[in-house]
């Protein structure tokens, strides 16, 4: 194994279509109009000497390193700045050209410790290789003058200008190694987009700093990393490094964090990851990074991994350390034990949106095809399992109809119910750039989210609904569309059912559906509603970005519909810089839908009453399937409480903490006689289960990842499993002793299955993974490559689909005991149930959950910032801190669900989607009042868990 290297061409690609030719150094070269001369070289096998250029950022020219001759013309211009131009004649190596990059770096080096054998970069810093490409041997100035290694202070020399900053857990920033070449404040602004570094001090003073002379941790960086990659010294260096050593070898791999799906290549000490460094090359992320995928990895050797398995005969003992065949025999006889006592759709599983496609096909294939039935289902059902039911009644396909690159080219971007910044961090870089180039912004949502208002962004509108009136909202845009004749007819003529929008429009355009008469439904003035519906409608190019804040409503697969007729009624879909895109939460929930994990969906969304597909499973499986459909999450929890549902095998899934109403999902776990959890820690509902399988991290396996753009993706193995087994090989362990005859030797065979069985995937191998890199499906003899932007030509479904959107108000309602309304989401350093993240330092930043509440709310109940808040709702009552804040209107309030202890979900009700089930988490009705700590049931809680992670000592297990 070796240490993949990355071309860096110095500034970044032209994308003229035009072609210029040129010479360099006597050879010939073309390349697009547009091309700096560096990279133009670069690309003609020349390297030019470089310290402040880098192909992630926009030329700068201050190193004055790469300067080059161009033959009739004055000077040496620096090439990273200087544009081909037809027919010229460069030369990049001269006795000139040789002598003043020589001169530069000798005042590079008089400024910079010469500590490079104990350096952290030693190696791999580029100040280090310039120095031998220059060919510079000696420097003459010594460290006599006044210099950034020993400060002066009245003649004597000392350490004090200025110390490191090791403030930020990740990374280290030392300024006396700095060279001020403006690479990773650049790299702030330009590819991150946070602005959160400066250049502070003039002429020797100067010197990078975080926002004003603050310390990292205390200023407004938000740890991407950008500015760490794009350093060319040791001045800001991971710690890793510094602990560890530079690395040896590389692998290149999927992030295992949000639906963005970003590629890395994970740098290696033997089996210890030294760190994680963005691939340019990656199609999702083009070499950025967020908190997350960049630094939070350390969970995956986290001292709370269980790496053993273990039983119990009943969840009040402790656990015991068992073999895995002990383990898995004890599982399968308890599941054939339930299913012969309670009969064949007693048991079912819940398959996880952190495995991969590989390791989810076979637990849904493990349930039709060994349990007999299709009780299976997934996290999406309690995220966006609108999202697959109303863009299919749409368009015809249940995902996002663009690519994330089509965001550059869109004049009009709507965000709606989605925090980009915070829960899809990178994506939400890339549409703040392009922002920055003059995109228009619309924002709905009841929360000020940073997209609303940040440096140099800022929305046109932002429509503060009140939580729960997404429907209302939708189609009260949508009249403003129609009424005032924006509809693209020839759009909608060509590609849509005629009659069905006559019928939808006529339904939209009734006075009751108008901005003002629904003003007092939304609470958003009706003037702003109609403003935001003709920049949509006439704005160029518009594009609408979605997330939960749209599914986890009662009405949340009407508005998918709603948000579907949008872009159809104004003709933004079928090429890029439109669309519609649902910004999946977690990294393979597009993943799992795609694979057969609903009840009444085979993989590649064929269900499971059609006779025609389901015969084709039955052959490739040689087992007969049950044509009915199986039963959802929240049936599972409610057969469980009646007696009727008594197994389940939980792969990577913690519905104890994710899924609503915790009191009602305790209740159907306890009720359960085997539940089997097979995760990396002992999660919350593990508190219930009677066997623990050990998982294996993204780390430590094999296989495909599909993002929220259906890009599917490689994983591959780093390190070897610390629990002994992939995922995928577990579940067949216990297939087997179910007695199923698989015999798969690796994923690619799984694959090959799933690409053999469903259409969409049906040129998909990892043999073509690994040639191109990715593939966005559907990937088949349609389209061999994948298909980046859908619905070129015609919908899926043929036309396209109108749906009437009535707006039917929540049955959650406040009144005089229950008067706010309370609605959540995530936050930038966390991710989902915490379970990864907080065995992580990003806890620095998010220690607990908190509840963010209006002054006014709060100055009315006597709330301070800090104090202790008692949240009560009809489900049950917790409490967390307050922060007081105006993001949030009066009436509403928000928090995170991040943190297991403090219980988010026991308030959140079990109202859900009508047609999906889709939980209600966006709109609970409250009451706050202050409270002086934790409640009983958070402290009985506390107790259980304690209790229930007790593992059985060797004296223990012999008594």
């Amino acid at each position: 194994m070796t240490l993949i290297k990355e071309t860096d061409y110095g500034t970044p690609a032209s994308k003229s279509e035009d072609m210029v030719t040129l010479t360099i150094d006597g050879k010939s070269v073309t390349v697009p109009a547009g091309t700096s001369i560096m990279r133009a070289a670069m690309e003609a096998g020349t390297e030019i000497p470089k310290l402040c250029a880098t192909d992630s950022i926009k030329a700068f020219g201050s190193c004055r390193l790469c300067v080059i001759e161009v033959e009739g013309r004055y000077g040496t211009p620096a090439s990273c700045t200087t544009p081909v131009a037809h027919g010229i004649a460069v030369k990049t190596q001269t006795p000139r050209l040789a002598a003043i990059r020589r001169g530069v770096m000798e005042l590079y080096i008089s400024d910079h410790p010469l500590d490079c054998l104990t350096c952290a970069a030693n190696g791999d810093c580029e100040l280090q290789d310039m120095a031998g490409a220059v060919g510079l041997r000696d420097v003459r100035y010594g460290y006599d003058g006044a210099n950034h290694v020993f400060a002066r202070n009245n003649g004597e020399a000392n350490f004090d200008w200025k110390p490191k900053d090791e403030s930020n857990p990740y990374f280290t920033y030392d300024p006396s190694k700095c060279i001020v070449c403006n690479r990773c404040v650049r790299a702030c602004e330009e590819v991150q987009g946070t602005f959160a570094l400066t250049i502070s001090g003039r002429g020797f003073d100067s010197r990078v700093s975080p926002g004003m002379d603050e310390a990292f941790m205390e200023s407004e960086c938000v740890s991407c990393g950008a500015c760490v990659q794009a350093c060319p010294t040791a001045t800001l260096t991971e710690k890793s490094v510094i602990e560890i050593g530079q690395p040896e070898h590389s692998e290149i791999t999927t992030c295992a964090y949000c639906g963005v799906g970003c590629t890395f290549k994970a740098e290696m000490r033997g089996e210890e990851v030294v760190r994680m460094v963005p691939w340019k090359d990656g199609k999702a992320n083009h070499g950025h990074s967020c908190i997350k995928g960049r630094f939070a990895y350390g969970y995956a050797h986290h001292g709370d991994r269980i790496l053993d398995p273990m039983i119990r005969e009943s969840i009040d003992q402790p656990w015991r350390v068992v073999s895995w065949d002990e383990a898995l025999t004890f599982a399968a006889d308890r599941l054939n034990a339930v299913q012969a006592k309670y009969g064949k759709g007693s048991v079912g599983a819940i398959t996880s949106s952190r495995c991969s496609n590989e390791e989810t096909y076979l637990v849904q294939k493990l349930v039709r095809a060994g349990f007999g039935n299709n009780n299976v289902d997934t996290c999406a059902r309690v995220c966006h399992s609108p999202t697959g039911y109303g863009l299919n009644q749409a368009f015809g396909t249940s995902a996002g109809t663009q690519d994330f690159d089509s965001v550059d080219e869109a004049d009009v971007i709507l965000v709606i119910g989605a925090n980009p910044t915070d829960a899809h961090p990178v994506f939400g870089s890339r549409m703040k750039a392009r922002l920055r180039e003059g995109a228009r912004l619309i924002v709905v949502d009841p929360r000020r989210i940073d997209l609303v208002k940040s440096p140099h962004v800022q929305a046109d509108y932002h429509l503060a609904l009140k939580p729960g009136t997404n429907v209302a909202m939708v189609t009260a845009l949508a009249h403003v569309i129609v009424k005032e004749g924006l509809v693209n007819e020839s759009f909608v003529r060509h590609r849509c059912d005629w009659d069905e929008f006559q019928a939808w429009a006529e339904f939209v355009a009734l006075d009751r559906n108008s901005p003002e008469a629904l003003e007092s439904v939304t609470g958003v003035p009706a003037a702003d509603v109609r403003a935001a519906a003709r920049l949509y409608a006439t704005g160029g190019n518009a594009a609408i970005y979605y997330g939960l804040g749209v599914t986890e409503h009662a009405q949340g697969s009407t508005t998918v519909m709603g948000i579907a007729n949008l872009a159809m009624a104004t003709g933004n879909l079928g090429r890029r810089g439109v669309g519609v895109n649902p910004l999946r939460g977690q990294n393979n929930v597009q993943g799992s839908c795609d694979m057969g994990s609903f009840p009444h969906e085979l993989p590649g969304y064929q269900h499971i009453s059609g006779a025609a597909a389901r015969e084709v499973f039955e052959a490739d499986w040689g087992v007969k399937l049950d044509p009915e459909p199986g039963l959802r999450i929240p049936n599972m929890f409610d057969a469980a409480i009646e007696g009727r549902f008594k197994g389940l095998y939980l792969q990577g899934e913690d519905i104890l903490q994710s899924d609503p109403d915790t009191r009602h999902v305790s209740a159907a776990l306890e009720n359960m006689e085997i539940v089997i959890v097979q995760d990396l820690f002992l999660v919350e509902s593990a508190h219930y289960a009677h066997v623990f399988l050990p998982g294996s991290s993204f780390l430590e396996k094999d296989g495909t990842f599909t993002n929220a753009e259906r890009r599917i993706q490689r994983i591959r193995k780093v390190m070897t499993p610390k629990n002994g087994y992939g995922d995928w090989e577990i579940t067949q362990l216990l297939a087997k002793k179910l007695g199923m005859g698989w015999n798969y030797h690796n994923p690619s065979e799984i694959m090959d299955e799933i690409a053999r069985l469903t259409p969409s995937f049906r040129n998909v191998s990892y043999e073509k993974l690994d040639e191109v890199g990715s593939v966005q499906w559907p990937c088949n003899d349609d389209a061999p490559d994948g298909m980046p932007i859908m619905h070129i030509e015609g919908f899926a479904r043929g036309k396209g689909k109108f749906v009437i959107t009535e707006y039917v108000p929540t049955d959650e309602k406040v009144g005089p005991r229950f008067p706010l309304l309370l609605t959540t989401g995530r936050i930038l350093s966390q991710y989902n149930v915490g379970a990864q993240t907080r065995r992580t330092e990003n806890s620095r930043w998010h220690e607990e959950d908190v509840l963010e509440i209006h002054p006014h709310d709060a100055e009315e109940r006597g709330v301070l910032h800090g104090d202790w808040v008692k949240v009560a709702s009809r489900a049950g009552e917790t409490t967390l801190r307050a922060q007081i804040t105006d993001r949030v209107a009066p009436g509403v309030v928000y928090t995170t669900f991040h943190h297991p202890l403090c219980n988010t979900n026991v308030v959140t009700t079990d109202n859900s989607d009508w047609a999906t089930n889709c939980p209600e988490y966006k709109v609970t009705a409250v009451q706050i009042a202050k409270s002086n700590g934790p409640t009983d049931f958070q402290e009985k809680y506390r107790e259980l868990s304690e209790q229930a992670r007790r593992i059985a000592t060797t004296i223990d297990a012999a008594e």
